[in-house]
């Protein structure tokens, strides 16, 4: 929580519905590129490095879901919206002052989340030329004048611009203009309101990343656009453990009933040791015994789960999306089959993966070896991943 004012803080508002975007999601939900909207949003002012605090707006009874969505991202506050963009980012702005108040604030759309970071150094610089600064692209299009579908006179289009944002304002000053505002009128945008009180508004060079988020086609550009922009990478994972009286049998993190279960130093559940190597592998960041030492005893008798939200998180990190698990568990028993579909869910569920993209099979060795003796079980596993082109 701010205590002092800061410099820099980003007031990102996500409080809408999105219907236009269809589906059932607020659009600040929806996934692009294997992470949600919102996440994109938070990562690239994070990523900024020159802002101080990140105060998050979002729609009645989302606070949960967003905080699901931004697990450890370094949000300072959560600020309930209202039924209008201008009364949510009004109620972000009074949150900001309680907080201790900021120097300058940057007002973001979280439906305009690939922001680049030379756009916010640009607005920044701006303002210390005047009271607020917006990024702007100069219209390309002929634009006419027009009555139903007859076209008229042709509009002069050298002065006009798309304004997006983030917008970047004096704090003091935009609070001011928000608090004085006559709440009967509905404002274009917040660079409006701080005009109306006297003060400059600096056009920077915006970006066409910027664009908003608004229909269904929207989304499917920003798909295609940053699926071009990652390179596909592929890692195999193995492993084995012995079959042992009085041991509970846990596989793919379902607890299976049988007379045997694995022995090893956590739960030994092979298919989610095997799922965790191929992510590892896929990231060329070693293997599970790196990061998880047999000889540590915190990870006696630990949840695999753990293990592979570990792995997932080490994903998420690079900027990765998890597109494809191919699972093959080795055993003569017990049958696999009955609890194939709870495995392929849980595995679904740690990793925050669709169905249709975990894929569970098993095998037996026709009783060769130690599988067919019924010593012990074994697994392997391939993960298909999609990174950013320059992790």
């Amino acid at each position: 929580m701010m205590k002092n004012k800061h410099g820099v803080v980003a007031l990102l508002v996500a409080a809408g519905q999105g219907s236009r975007a269809g589906g059932d999601l607020p659009k600040q939900f929806r996934i692009v590129a294997g992470k949600p909207v919102l996440a994109h949003a938070v990562d690239a002012l994070v990523a900024h490095g020159g802002i101080d605090a990140i105060v998050l707006v979002v729609g009645a009874a989302q606070e949960p879901a967003a905080r699901a969505l931004l697990p450890d991202r370094p949000v300072t506050a959560y600020v309930e919206g209202a039924d209008t963009r201008r009364g949510s980012v009004r109620a972000g702005l009074e949150a900001i002052a309680a907080l201790g108040g900021a120097n300058r604030v940057l007002i973001h759309d979280a439906a305009r989340p690939f922001l680049p970071g030379e756009v916010v150094d640009r607005l920044l610089s701006a303002l210390d030329q005047g009271g607020g600064a917006v990024p702007a692209l100069p219209v390309a299009d002929t634009l006419v004048r027009g009555v139903g579908h007859h076209s008229g006179a042709v509009v002069d289009r050298s002065a006009l611009f798309r304004v997006q944002t983030p917008q970047a304002f004096r704090f003091e000053a935009i609070l001011a203009a928000h608090r004085n505002w006559d709440a009967a009128r509905e404002a274009t945008d917040d660079a409006q309101m701080l005009r109306e009180r006297g003060h400059d508004v600096i056009l920077v060079n915006g970006d066409e990343r910027l664009e908003k988020l608004t229909y269904p086609q929207d989304f499917a550009r920003a798909e295609a656009r940053l699926s071009a922009e990652r390179t596909v990478r592929v890692g195999m994972g193995y492993d084995v453990h012995r079959l042992a009286a009085g041991e509970e049998l846990w596989l793919g993190g379902v607890r299976i009933e049988h007379d045997h279960g694995l022995a090893g130093h956590s739960d030994a559940d092979v298919a989610l040791h095997a799922i965790v190597d191929a992510l590892l592998g896929a990231l060329a960041e070693g293997d599970i015994g790196s990061h998880f030492p047999p000889s540590d005893p915190q990870w006696r008798g630990a949840a695999s789960s753990r293990f592979l939200e570990y792995a997932a998180d080490r994903v998420a990190a690079r900027g990765g999306r998890i597109d494809h698990i191919d699972l093959t568990i080795i055993c003569e028993a017990p049958k696999i089959g009955p609890h194939r579909d709870a495995i392929r869910a849980r595995i679904g569920e740690i990793l925050q993966v669709p169905l249709d993209r975990v894929s569970v099979k098993a095998t037996t060795t026709e009783r060769l070896g130690f599988a067919g003796r019924r010593e012990g079980i074994a697994a392997q596993a391939v993960a298909t991943l999609a990174l950013p082109a320059l992790s």
